[in-house]
C-alpha cells in the first residue's frame, strides 16, 4: 500500500489543528473549551467504540489507513459526545 491512502486523513487532521489554533488566536481559551471532550470519559469511551468500529470495519478495504481515518472518527465523535453532554 503507498502513502497515498494516508494523505487524506493527514490533511483533515492538519485542517483541524489549524482551525483550532485560528480559534485561539482570535479568541483565547477557545481551544480548551474546543478539546475538553478528552477529559470526559463518556466522550472518550464514545470515541474509542466508534475507531474500533472503524477500524474492525475498514481494516479489509483501507489495510493501515484505516487506523488513520480511526483516529479521526473516534476524535469527532467524542467531541460530539462531549457536546450532547448536559453540564
Amino acid at each position: 500500500m503507498s502513502g497515498a491512502a494516508f494523505v487524506l486523513p493527514v490533511v483533515i487532521t492538519a485542517v483541524l489543528v489549524i482551525r483550532s489554533a485560528i480559534g485561539e488566536l482570535r479568541k483565547p481559551g477557545s481551544a480548551r473549551r474546543q478539546w475538553a471532550f478528552a477529559a470526559d470519559r463518556r466522550a472518550v469511551a464514545g470515541g474509542a467504540t466508534a475507531a474500533a468500529a472503524t477500524v474492525l470495519i475498514g481494516w479489509n478495504q483501507a489495510g493501515p489507513a484505516a487506523l488513520a481515518w480511526a483516529l479521526i472518527v473516534g476524535a469527532l465523535t467524542a467531541q460530539l459526545v462531549h457536546q450532547g453532554t448536559p453540564p
